[in-house]
């Protein structure tokens, strides 16, 4: 098993100790979820963003690295949750990470002038 499959594998089993079983049964269930992972990831970011010191008027803040790797493992366990509710699985981010990956690419090549909406429709 590799290590995305055991990251994917041991979510699941938190999620289910926690009594949210993925991916839920219904479209409703499925939003309401989604907004939920999404609020928790912003929530993470404003930790992670409270990691540095991003008030450039306070001289008390320092950078906490080893909270912001903290707060960045929070955030992977929020994304793979996501994940599961959309009922994707590593493999299914891999090889979706890989065509994404080639149109950002792409759009670097050709210097990103212009949004093209369908460039990202076969993911």
């Amino acid at each position: 098993m590799d290590k995305l499959e055991e990251i994917f594998r041991m979510q699941d089993a938190l999620n289910k100790r926690i009594g949210v079983n993925l991916p839920p049964p219904t479209d409703e269930e499925k939003a309401k979820w989604i907004l939920n992972y999404t609020r928790a990831m912003q929530q993470e970011t404003a930790e992670l963003i409270d990691s540095v010191p991003w008030k450039w008027w306070a001289k008390y803040q320092k950078f906490d690295e080893q909270n912001a790797k903290v707060e960045v493992v929070d955030l992977f366990h929020f994304l793979v949750s996501l994940a599961q509710t959309l009922g994707m699985t590593p493999d299914d981010v891999y090889q979706a990470y890989l065509k994404k990956n080639t149109v950002n690419h792409q759009r670097q090549e050709s210097g990103y002038a212009q949004k093209d909406e369908a460039d990202s429709k076969h993911i």
